[in-house]
């Protein structure tokens, strides 16, 4: 049983309207709290997240029997503070337990403590939300914060991050070891329930994979020619260890097919055919890089066996010369709120996407977009003459020296302007990596990055909302206060 907001009045909490936030703390959450208070004080507002959420949580079930569930406003609240403030579920579990402002947010008052907040649970809540729904509700509420703010709609600024997936730093023989540390004991299960020998030395064969790895690790890390020389005889041992594991566990699969079609059986044979396919390609790619020395192409190469989706991206940034991760567009407006993102595709760069994806930020908008700025990495031709067609003014530096110093030298005073403030969409990128959790996606498969994206927007998107209605009746307390600057 689920209901969109407890409309019943409490003995034992403030009504949610009339919740007094500590506008001179600086930490995160009064901004967020404060952006929440107005979202749920807004009824038509309130009335559309919560009906976006009800679609997702109830897709395929009823809502007036079962066991009570989380209202779909308490949804709202947990999936803004978590990323809002870069909680972890354990840290929000915490906070939905004793943080009092937050529990008045979530409708809890000091006489119910049988609500329950379990990291597990608001995990399992918060994973039903798709991206499509965060993206809805993302834009609902920056449509009413541009309302408030008048003019943000008006300029916007975009660029592209690289969020990194949650992975160890991919070598192929650490990946084989991956590999292989879930083909064996799925084996070992298999073979139980089918009845086959063959696999009663599982843990040894687990120690010389690992004593193999650890070789190869060590010749890669040591600067000595002639160390270096035992690369290859090394990954050609470990490939041949692989290579007599892969076949074993292909002719168990094989033999489960016949022995019978009982659903344990299915679903192992199933789990195991997945990871003997991922591991036989970064063995392939193995093979063809160390032994036959050729230069394999990223669009042929795994970099984790657990995050398939990961890219490995070489943007030039110091510091961080190889990137493995997902790289993402977002757009800025006046005001500081994400007003459009989007998760590129593996092989698509900045110039593949913009135009596009200006064209639906356009649409979002309902054509008040006059203004935009961009890095030289999105320019083409094609780009610059297409943007002038969905845009008033915009500011596309071409990539080469020469044309851009000549644009530079004979661009118009709005043109400087633009290019002024673009760097401000790096302190916005800067504040996604380190306060709304955009360093390093913590959920696991590409549908959780992508979720994780939205969380995260919808977090900081928020905080915008939170931070200018403070700023409205209280200009100089902490809670209010931004570098910012107006135009």
């Amino acid at each position: 049983m689920r209901q969109h907001y407890d409309t019943q009045r409490r003995f034992d909490s403030t009504p949610i309207g009339e919740l007094m936030l500590n506008t001179n703390c600086r930490d995160e959450i009064i901004p967020v709290l404060a952006g929440l208070q107005y979202v749920y004080t807004c009824t038509p507002l309130r009335q559309q997240v919560v009906k976006l959420v009800a679609e997702d949580i109830n897709q395929d079930s009823r809502r007036d029997v079962g066991r009570p569930g989380l209202d779909d406003w308490q949804i709202v609240v947990l999936a803004a503070v978590r990323l809002g403030c870069n909680y972890d579920y354990d840290k929000l579990q915490d906070q939905a337990e004793n943080h009092r402002s937050l529990r008045t947010l979530l409708g809890v008052g000091d006489w119910k403590e049988d609500t329950s907040f379990s990291a597990r649970r608001i995990r399992d809540t918060l994973c039903q939300l798709k991206p499509s729904t965060l993206k809805a509700i993302n834009h609902a509420i920056v449509s009413h914060g541009q309302e408030l703010h008048g003019q943000a709609a008006e300029s916007v600024r975009a660029d592209s991050f690289v969020v990194e997936t949650d992975i160890h730093y991919p070598t192929e023989s650490r990946l084989i070891e991956d590999g292989l540390r879930k083909i064996i004991p799925l084996c070992v299960d298999l073979a139980e329930q089918v009845g086959a020998a063959g696999w009663r030395q599982n843990q040894h064969l687990l120690k010389r994979i690992k004593q193999q790895v650890r070789t190869i690790a060590q010749i890669s890390a040591s600067k000595s020619p002639k160390a270096k020389a035992g690369l290859a005889p090394a990954y050609e041992r470990l490939l041949s260890q692989a290579a007599r594991i892969l076949r074993r566990a292909e002719a168990l699969q094989t033999q489960a097919k016949t022995a019978g079609c009982s659903i344990g059986i299915l679903t192992l044979s199933t789990e195991l055919e997945h990871w003997i396919g991922l591991t036989r390609q970064v063995c392939e790619t193995a093979h063809r890089r160390v032994l036959l020395g050729e230069n394999v192409p990223n669009s042929d190469k795994l970099f984790s066996l657990f995050e398939t989706h990961t890219q490995l991206y070489r943007r030039g940034k110091a510091g961080a010369p190889n990137q493995f991760g997902r790289l993402v567009l977002v757009v800025e407006d006046g005001a500081g709120f994400i007003s459009h993102y989007h998760l590129m595709d593996r092989n698509a760069s900045d110039a593949d996407v913009i135009v596009a994806e200006i064209r639906e930020a356009q649409k979002k908008h309902q054509g008040r977009i006059a203004t935009a700025s961009f890095d030289r990495g999105f320019y083409s031709a094609e780009n610059e003459e297409q943007l002038a067609e969905i845009l008033a003014g915009p500011c596309l530096p071409p990539r080469h020296p020469q044309q851009f110093a000549e644009r530079l030298a004979n661009g118009s005073v709005e043109f400087h302007r633009l290019r002024q403030r673009h760097p401000g969409i790096e302190s916005a990128i800067g504040a996604l990596q380190s306060g709304n959790g955009l360093k390093r996606c913590r959920d696991h498969s590409e549908i959780g990055f992508e979720r994780y994206f939205g969380l995260s927007i919808l977090g900081r998107n928020i905080h915008v909302l939170g931070k200018l209605l403070i700023a409205r009746r209280q200009a100089q307390s902490a809670a209010a206060y931004s570098k910012r600057k107006a135009g």
